[in-house]
C-alpha cells in the first residue's frame, strides 16, 4: 500500500491507494486511474486502523506529563489580563528582556481596535522563554496583574501519582440574563 498524506488535510480527507507502483502524473487518465484505486476513510475508525501506526518524529520537550513543549519553530508563551491601551511595542519591550522574540502576536478588537487581552510571544530558546513565564507571571503591568503560561504543555497531571489529584477545573456556561 502507499500511503499519500498531505499536510494541508483533515484526518477525514486521507486517502489511501492499493496501486503497487508508484503514479505518474502525466495526463488526466493516470489522474482518473488514481482516484478510481483510492478508497476514502473516514470517521473514528480510522485511528484504529493500521494507517497512523508507525514511527513518527517527536517533538523538543521534556517527555512528564504537563512539562511545557515546544511548537514546531520555537517555544511559545500566553499572556493573559493584558490591558486593553497597552502596545504591541510596550509588550515588546517588557518580554525581550528575556531574550530575542521570534514573534508576538496580539489579536486587536476589530471594533474598538484595543487589544483583546492576550499576547501570544514565541522564543527560539527554551530558557529564555521559561525566564520570562517565572519572572512576569503575576508581576504588574499597565496596573493589571499578568497571567504568563506556556501555551503547550504535554498532556496529563502536572502533579505525577496518585496523591496529586486536584480538582479539574471547567469552564461553566455565561450567566443568563435573567438570573443577574
Amino acid at each position: 500500500r502507499h500511503y499519500f498524506i498531505q499536510s494541508n488535510l483533515r484526518m477525514a480527507d486521507i486517502v489511501i491507494t492499493r496501486e503497487n507502483e508508484d503514479v505518474a502524473m502525466d495526463d488526466d487518465d493516470d489522474i482518473d486511474r488514481l482516484k478510481k484505486s483510492a478508497s476514502k476513510r473516514k470517521g473514528r475508525g480510522l485511528a484504529k486502523s493500521d494507517v497512523l501506526k508507525g514511527d513518527f518524529e517527536e517533538l523538543e520537550g521534556d517527555s512528564r506529563p504537563g512539562a511545557p513543549q515546544k511548537s514546531i519553530e520555537g517555544w511559545i508563551i500566553f499572556v493573559t489580563n493584558v490591558h486593553i491601551e497597552a502596545t504591541e511595542n510596550d509588550i515588546f519591550d517588557k518580554f525581550s528582556e528575556f531574550g530575542e522574540i521570534k514573534n508576538l502576536h496580539a489579536n486587536l478588537d476589530r471594533r474598538t481596535g484595543y487589544l483583546k487581552g492576550y499576547v501570544c510571544i514565541e522564543y527560539e530558546q527554551h530558557n529564555e522563554a521559561r525566564a520570562a513565564v517565572e519572572q512576569m507571571n503575576g508581576e504588574d503591568f499597565l496596573g493589571q496583574e499578568l497571567k504568563v503560561d506556556w501555551a503547550f504543555v504535554r498532556p496529563g497531571n502536572k502533579k505525577g501519582g496518585a496523591g496529586g489529584k486536584r480538582k479539574e477545573r471547567r469552564r461553566g456556561r455565561s450567566p443568563s440574563p435573567d438570573t443577574e
